[in-house]
């Protein structure tokens, strides 16, 4: 039975992970490489269960108490007793593969590990480990606390125990779940990321302007926000690194990465994260950067 949870990295999605977690009664400890983003994770997540407070989907008492089951940590070596090991580092195959490397040494015999990838393979993640059947692919969507779906990804080596134990989780933290085959992508960033990628390629041919392309989107298909705003929003890194896997896993020269993707990337222009992307951060409202 999982009353444990250990999360590996304090960015944008492993706070929102522990967020949920929290909530759900579950006692966490957070991890991470440095004390500022552990730090600034614990007020991330302050601030968004206040936000939860005010729209009254929660009560103070509950994120008090949510709030007083997180433990954070530097390392992992505060691992030893968890019984579900999540791991939500940056979207970089050896990165995580050194992370399940020392795992496998301080984990628990009986204790799953999992990770957050968004398009890495979860059979090549858990063949690094001692427990390629008590491995899974658990990908969470962001914003976590506002977002209902989960992918679930099974290994070729994922037991029926472990797939079962964690949909069970999933349904405990109010979430939905899909499953997904373990291909590049996954379900949604295989449908996603080339439509945001397709959406770089329409703004470098010049086919329209950034704000036409998101405004076409948004209104023309009801689209919540248009894709260059939600590239921006999940970080332009991160959609790089997806198709990057997208085009090396699958051969398909429909994946390749937008040059001007690339190009933003390699001036450190990643999205809201960095003040700039595809649009300027800086002033009172958001500002196209071409």
């Amino acid at each position: 039975m999982v009353k444990k949870v250990g999360i590996v990295g304090a960015g944008q999605m492993g706070n929102g992970i522990c967020h949920v977690f929290a909530l759900a009664d579950f006692d966490v400890v957070l991890s991470d490489i440095s004390q500022d983003a552990l730090d600034n994770a614990l007020q991330t997540i302050e601030k968004n269960m206040q936000r939860q407070i005010d729209k009254e989907i929660i009560s103070q008492d509950q994120a008090n108490s949510a709030l007083s089951r997180i433990k954070t940590t530097i390392g992992l070596a505060g691992f030893t007793d968890v019984d579900l090991a999540i791991e939500a580092a940056t979207e970089n195959e050896d990165v995580k593969k050194a992370i399940f490397r020392e795992l496998s040494g301080i984990l628990k015999p009986d204790a799953i590990m999992a990770t957050n990838t968004s398009s890495i393979s979860v059979t090549r993640l858990a063949s690094v480990t001692d427990r390629a059947h008590k491995f899974i692919g658990v990908h969470f969507m962001n914003p976590v606390p506002v977002m209902a779906l989960v992918e679930l990804i099974r290994g070729i080596a994922t037991d029926q125990e472990t797939y079962k134990t964690i949909e069970n989780i999933i349904k405990t933290l109010g979430k939905i779940s899909i499953t997904s085959e373990d291909f590049p992508g996954f379900i949604v960033n295989r449908i996603l990321m080339p439509m945001i990628n397709e959406a770089a390629f329409t703004l470098y041919e010049g086919v329209g302007t950034i704000i036409d392309i998101d405004k076409g989107m948004e209104l023309g298909t009801n689209h919540p926000m248009g894709p260059l705003k939600l590239a921006d929003f999940i970080g332009l890194d991160t959609c790089l690194a997806i198709m990057q896997v997208l085009y090396e896993g699958i051969s398909d020269s429909k994946y390749r990465p937008c040059p001007l993707l690339i190009k933003y990337v390699e001036a450190g222009w990643l999205g809201r994260k960095t003040g700039k992307g595809f649009y300027d951060y800086s002033g009172d409202e958001p500002v196209p950067t071409r």
